[in-house]
């Protein structure tokens, strides 16, 4: 929906003049390697994708925020004074959260009508709920300065868009999606300690190769359980190895050396688990040194890896993840392929030759709809800005 399209349907939603209405845009995300690691103080290695969220927005002068969408026929009102009332909404439940924990944090929340165009596919593993949430934070957040009020930059919105996942939804996210949704910057990764909130930009010029998203089109609402499941594992994991590693504050903290000597008071899913995080960190440092050095053979080689450590170790791929990546390491001019995102389903990341794109679309599309049954979406996607208010 271009720009003026969106302002439009706002006026026929809510009224008024499309002079006054404004635009806000976060993105969608990609990680190329680092998963499950960020909620460990792991490093990453994400990029904000020009697949986005819009936020057509008016305030509207009066104590309710009203929420509608350009892709489900779902509205909400949300009344200011009792934000903490709508933590089971059907649809508004992450917009409901961020204006509660932004208000908590100081902001003055203003009456506002909101409506939102987004084109991160849902329940893809490309973070459509972090680009909700924190094209939210920013509208609010720039409303509040306008009142006189307080305001954040984007890392501060990105956090409390975080908390909003965390204390709101009740899903216990890591930093990175809302970190790469507000902080991305076109042509380039982010190379982000999750644990001191440092980071990088790391150019994403990969050469004679393009990076190719495929959506396995397996339906996951985050699967809540299996994910704080595998929280609660490695948090269980980080306390045996503290009593041979007592400086580790993080599973992250622990080397693969340090691992190696002192994984004897692991066992089973645990140490599983824990060797998947320590490995996988390990796995993001190399990938970025290749990257500056032009290696792409050689970050195509580390996907591979990841994506078996989180197949073997972590289990969080399942079979339709699995098909997608198995077909697309086979086909002509792929050098590397993994899941993406949290899994259970979701969007996996290919490393293609640039000239060997439209075959590999092809014969992986139909190898994969011969296996599952399931049609996968390939996307045309790019490295992106992050937040920002659109000014037209």
């Amino acid at each position: 929906m271009t720009h003026s399209e969106l302002k439009e349907r706002f006026a026929r939603i809510y009224g008024g003049r499309t002079e006054d209405v404004r635009l806000f845009s976060a993105a969608g995300r990609i990680n190329i390697i680092g998963e499950h690691i960020d909620y460990c103080g792991g490093p990453v290695l994400p990029a904000a994708l020009n697949l986005r969220c819009l936020v057509a927005a008016r305030k509207n002068g009066g104590n309710v925020i009203r929420l509608a969408a350009t892709t489900i026929d779902k509205r909400a009102e949300l009344d200011i004074g009792r934000l903490d009332g709508y933590r089971k909404l059907e649809w508004g439940e992450y917009q409901a959260g961020v204006a509660y924990v932004m208000q908590n944090d100081g902001y003055n929340i203003v009456g506002c009508d909101l409506l939102y165009d987004c084109d991160v596919p849902f329940g893809s593993g490309l973070s459509s709920s972090a680009a909700i949430e924190v094209a939210t934070a920013y509208t609010l957040s720039t409303f509040s300065g306008e009142a006189g009020c307080k305001t954040g930059d984007n890392v501060a919105l990105a956090l409390l868009s975080q908390r909003a996942e965390n204390e709101y939804a009740g899903v216990n996210c890591g930093i990175m999606d809302q970190f790469a949704s507000a902080m991305g910057k076109k042509g380039n990764a982010i190379f982000l300690d999750c644990a001191t909130l440092k980071y990088e930009y790391v150019s994403l010029d990969l050469g004679g190769y393009a990076m190719v998203i495929a959506n396995s089109n397996k339906k996951r609402s985050l699967q809540e359980s299996k994910y704080n499941e595998r929280r609660a594992e490695v948090t269980a994991a980080l306390e045996l190895l503290q009593t041979r590693l007592p400086r580790a504050k993080n599973l992250a903290d622990v080397s693969v050396g340090d691992f190696e000597g002192a994984k004897g008071v692991l066992s089973g899913k645990i140490l599983d688990r824990a060797r998947h995080v320590v490995y996988e960190c390990d796995r993001v440092k190399r990938s970025v040194a290749a990257m500056r050095r032009g290696d792409i053979a050689e970050l195509g080689r580390l996907l591979n890896e990841s994506h078996y450590s989180l197949r073997d170790l972590y289990e969080v791929t399942g079979k339709e993840l699995d098909a997608l990546t198995n077909f697309s390491r086979g086909a002509a001019g792929c050098i590397g392929s993994r899941m993406t995102g949290a899994g259970f389903g979701g969007c996996a990341v290919s490393l293609v030759q640039k000239d060997r794109v439209a075959e590999f679309v092809d014969s992986v599309g139909k190898l994969y709809k011969a296996a599952t049954g399931l049609d996968a979406a390939f996307y045309d996607a790019f490295a992106d800005d992050g937040a920002f208010e659109i000014r037209v």
